[in-house]
């Protein structure tokens, strides 16, 4: 049973996020918010990284599934960028390249020949004395082909899944603290 603390909720992108206004037109707009409990990492660096490592063991299935279908058109794969993040000067954070910092975002994401993706973490304060936050995880689309289309609406079902049940799971698993000095 779903709690405060572990309740995904659809959100409207938003406005304060780098990610609202970096495409002129989206084929994809979507935003998932989860509260943080008090004490957690105010770091959405940190966030996003004990986010995807802690992904359930079926998003890695449907992953190799998707790298084997996109190969056949030449399209980026996750072992493909997985490689580009073991490069010295690389600033990505797994198979995503860094495009942006602040304390309170982290803005990731990839170009690639049939569209470009950016995603947001975004971590909000709260008001309320007894909760840590929001964090809010944002991702936009900007298609360049019928190929991209055609990928969006085969992949956008399966990612809002993948984005839900991430954040439900580091919920679960309890987010990481924030450190103090």
């Amino acid at each position: 049973m779903a709690n405060e603390l572990t309740l995904v909720k659809p959100v409207a992108l938003p406005t304060q996020s780098a990610v609202a206004t970096v495409y002129e037109s989206m084929n994809l707009a979507d935003a998932f918010a989860i509260q943080l409990p008090l004490g957690t990492s105010t770091d959405p660096g940190v966030l996003w990284r004990f986010l995807i490592s802690h992904q359930p063991s079926w998003i890695g299935w449907l992953i190799n599934v998707r790298d084997a279908i996109v190969a056949c058109f030449g399209l980026k794969t996750a072992k493909h960028l997985a490689t580009l993040s073991s490069e010295a000067k690389a600033d990505r954070i797994g198979i995503f390249k860094v495009y942006g910092k602040s304390e309170t975002e982290i803005v990731l994401g990839e170009d690639d020949k049939h569209l470009d993706f950016r995603l947001s973490v975004l971590r909000t304060p709260d008001l309320s004395p007894t909760l840590g936050g929001q964090l809010t995880v944002s991702t936009v689309v900007h298609c360049h082909n019928l190929l991209g289309r055609a990928y969006i609406l085969v992949i956008a079902p399966f990612h809002r899944q993948v984005v839900k049940a991430s954040l439900r799971r580091a919920a679960r698993i309890g987010w990481p603290k924030a450190v103090t000095r």
